[in-house]
């Protein structure tokens, strides 16, 4: 990068580890790291982020203080990034108070962070790679009805502003459709408030599209050129068995022809211009129906571990590019891939309190894991996505070989256990 004394600190919204501050500062050491952090998170931070160069927590609802605290450093800056989808809506409210930063606007943050809004907008600009859809008020017979007949069955009802496909259920007649909206219903303030949602909760009912899964992410400079990572296959929880759509595998890259890939991205470049993003990261989901694709989602925000997949696989630093084409800098991706690299996100088959978790140490020593990471212990209750929960265990797989990979994935299925009681 050019050395430029005067613009030298990257602002940060919300959150930022370790690894991004080090690729960060070995591609250019003179730059800086600003993090800005929610102020009710100080006291469970301790010194968290004693790595970063600046550390300032605020309240982000107070505009004032965002200015106040930003003021002394506005002719240094040079880009601003949040990387997370609950890191997004903070970024929304630090924007107007750098004007003179490269960034998504508020209006298309806020079209790509409501399923609801974004729909209307893939509805008006892309409509035939949109499915049917509408927005739940309530769950009296009249609503249900209503929704029933501009949707009909099989649908997806799901919150407008959740991640991690929490509380997302498929219906397929009316008495699933009434229990899931009690549940939904019951639940979605306190989810809303876990995931630091400051939207109005809201509900979505669309129609279910049976196909195989895809996701990519992408780099969108200000006059909306895209640059695409490779596509990631996504296997759920569904898929497998579940009554869950949790994200049970993520394997990239992909088996497909390139002229298949290359309509995924045309899809992919027609609802990033729809919803207006630039200057940023994009993570699309995608449904492939036969031959055709559909739009599941797309967000202003780094994917799920797509910087230990496409790092891997591909080379790419995904969190260092996401901050390039920002500043602006052209993304870095190589033009090969050197290997296959996966995730695995392990839920049990019922709900309950975890009584034993065996397996873990044998697949420490497979030739394709990389790590594994335990987010729930024994005695700890593990509930569903769809009702809130979180799996138990991710473990992230890299091999030069595919068929080496997809076998260490195999042993993985065979020997990890999850028993609850």
């Amino acid at each position: 990068m050019d050395k430029n004394n005067s613009k030298d600190i990257v602002v940060f919204v919300d959150r930022i580890n370790r690894g991004i501050v080090k690729d960060l500062k070995f591609y250019d050491d003179s730059l800086k790291v600003l993090l800005l952090r929610d102020i009710k998170k100080k006291v469970k931070d301790g010194d968290r982020y004693t790595f970063a160069d600046y550390v300032f927590y605020i309240d982000f609802s107070k505009p004032l203080k965002i200015a106040e605290t930003l003021l002394p450093y506005k002719d240094r800056l040079l880009a601003i990034t949040a990387q997370s989808e609950e890191s997004v809506g903070y970024l929304k409210q630090v924007i107007p108070h750098t004007p003179y930063l490269r960034t998504p606007t508020q209006a298309s943050i806020v079209w790509s962070t409501d399923k609801y809004e974004m729909r209307k907008r893939m509805k008006l600009f892309i409509p035939k790679f949109t499915p049917k859809f509408t927005k739940i008020k309530e769950n009296t017979k009249e609503e249900r009805a209503r929704v029933i007949s501009k949707v009909g069955f099989p649908m997806i009802v799901k919150p407008a502003n959740l991640q991690e496909s929490v509380l997302v259920t498929i219906c397929y007649h009316e008495d699933e459709l009434d229990k899931t909206l009690r549940l939904i219903l019951k639940k979605l303030k306190s989810e809303y408030a876990k995931f630091g949602r400051n939207q109005l909760p809201a509900i979505l009912a669309e129609e279910f599209m049976e196909g195989t899964m895809f996701s990519v992410d992408s780099y969108v400079d200000s006059r909306g050129t895209t640059y695409h990572c490779p596509l990631v296959k996504v296997i759920t929880g569904r898929n497998i068995g579940h009554d869950d759509f949790y994200n049970y595998l993520r394997i990239t890259p992909v088996k497909l022809k390139r002229e298949t890939i290359e309509n995924a991205q045309q899809v992919t470049d027609g609802v990033i211009h729809a919803l207006g993003l630039r200057n940023t990261t994009t993570h699309t989901e995608l449904i492939k129906m036969d031959d055709e694709w559909k739009v599941i989602e797309v967000g202003p925000r780094i994917g799920g571990y797509r910087q230990d997949l496409h790092k891997l696989s591909c080379d790419i630093d995904h969190a260092l590019n996401d901050v390039l084409i920002r500043i602006p800098k052209k993304p870095i991706i190589p033009k090969k891939c050197k290997g296959f690299a996966a995730v695995m996100r392990f839920y049990p088959s019922s709900e309950g309190v975890i009584k034993k978790i065996s397996g873990l140490r044998n697949i420490e020593g497979y030739e394709s894991v990389k790590k594994i990471r335990q987010k729930l212990n024994v005695g700890e209750k593990v509930t569903f996505a769809r009702n809130g929960g979180t799996g138990v265990v991710d473990i992230t797989l890299f091999h030069f070989d595919r068929s080496q990979l997809l076998a260490d994935i195999r042993r993985i299925e065979k020997n990890l256990k999850v028993y609850v009681e």
